[in-house]
């Protein structure tokens, strides 16, 4: 395994998510990855992981991912990350509510030889963007 690889794939994630080419994610997403904490409702694997930014690029078109820091061994790479947008599409049953939010958030992704990412486990600040939203 190779640090540099799995580096080399958290950023290309990042650059298909920016890009919003969210078909692409198998390019750095095992097909059968393991989401550990899925959103609600989610299929399993990376057709899971697409669902979930579908819905939430739509719902927040203008979502920006800023990561703030990376930390990577061979076979991991932690990303701590702000995400921001305005709620203009429905998200999660709420309809929108043209409020702004900023969060925090956390990913760890453990990476396989080929450097896809394979297991990842990620927390986000929901709590704060549903209060941010008006919506707690």
């Amino acid at each position: 395994m190779s640090k540099d690889k799995n580096v080399a794939t958290q950023q290309l994630l990042g650059e298909i998510l920016t890009a919003r080419e969210i078909d692409r994610l198998g390019e750095g997403f095992h097909a059968a990855v393991v989401d550990h904490d899925p959103a609600p409702g989610a299929p399993a694997g990376v057709e899971g992981i697409k669902a979930f930014w579908r819905d939430f690029f739509t719902a927040f078109p203008d979502a920006d991912l800023g990561v703030e820091t990376l930390v990577a061994d061979d076979e991991n790479v932690t990303a701590v990350f702000t995400i921001k947008g305005t709620h203009t599409g429905p998200f999660q049953g709420h309809q929108a509510t043209g409020k702004s939010f900023t969060v925090r958030g956390i990913q760890v992704g453990r990476f396989d030889d080929d450097g896809l990412l394979v297991e990842r486990w990620g927390a986000t600040d929901e709590a704060g963007l549903m209060q941010q939203l008006g919506l707690a």
